[in-house]
């Protein structure tokens, strides 16, 4: 049994999919709301909630293999309790600013999320993926009141990666052998800039989409209500204000590990299209 966290996110949706359709085994899926949310057919809905661990106990009934989104609860009080309940190995979604940018504040929360896993006695794997194609998702709204799209470092290509490659090497190491004690660094095939990606979900759209640089400055005020004041300019640091070479190096680690190619950007958008109309 498979027991996948963050189910309803964008990665864990992605990976209940990709479990499904290549036969894993039976996969339970936590949600606080199992009423409310639409899993793929076979994949068993239990309640549960990271941030009350007590409340996972009847979850861990027969798993043997975790795949953990961080900091939706205490990491130190979970993985011990998979450890009494018998799982055996673990996949955990970190970031790449773990290596790129050690001394902000999202990147050490991962950094020690990291070192409970290595410390946990489990089989562990961490993924490390850059900027996720689905972070496109917060000017949905602008496009669809057919707004300008308003973004700072317009020309800063990063290579964002699809989340659905995210959960293919998830799904690649839970079931498969090679992967323990490993850090797969997760990457687009190409960099793309905020300029390219809104040119993309024009294209998907059949229609231009207006975009206007703006100044750092006016992107924290907006993005402080959302993150924080320290947490937007994390955001903006690893989005072009501080840009570093680890940061835009492109890997290849999702055709490794798979054996298909990571998706283009264009692909995303075309997948989501629907989200901006």
């Amino acid at each position: 049994m498979i027991l996948v966290t963050g189910a309803t996110g964008n990665i864990g949706r992605a990976l209940l999919e990709d479990l499904r359709a290549h036969g894993a085994g039976p996969v339970r899926a936590l949600t606080r709301d199992p009423g409310r949310a639409a899993f793929p057919e076979g994949v068993e809905a239990v309640r549960g909630d990271l941030s009350d661990p007590a409340s996972v106990e009847r979850a861990w009934d027969g798993v043997r293999a975790l795949f953990l989104v961080p900091h939706l609860g205490p990491a130190p009080e979970l993985l011990a309790a998979a450890r009494r309940a018998g799982v055996e190995r673990v996949v955990l979604v970190s970031s790449i600013t773990v290596l790129t940018h050690p001394h902000l504040a999202p990147a050490r929360q991962h950094a020690e999320v990291e070192e409970r896993v290595r410390a946990s006695g489990l089989e562990w794997t961490v993924l490390r993926p850059t900027q996720f194609a689905s972070n496109t998702l917060m000017w949905a709204p602008a496009i669809r009141a057919r707004e300008a799209v308003r973004a700072p470092y317009a020309d800063v290509g990063l290579p964002t990666v699809h989340p659905g490659d995210i959960a293919a090497v998830a799904r690649a190491a839970l079931t498969g052998p090679g992967h323990h004690g490993r850090a797969h660094t997760l990457t687009g095939p190409a960099l793309v800039t905020p300029r390219r990606q809104v040119e993309a979900i024009g294209a998907a759209l059949g229609r231009r989409i207006p975009f206007v640089e703006t100044g750092r400055a006016e992107a924290r005020a907006r993005m402080a209500g959302v993150f924080g004041a320290e947490g937007a300019d994390a955001v903006l640091d690893v989005t072009g204000g501080d840009l570093r070479d680890g940061l835009l190096e492109v890997h290849d680690t999702v055709g490794r590990v798979t054996g298909v190619p990571a998706r283009p950007f264009g692909r995303w958008a075309e997948e989501n299209a629907d989200a901006f109309r």
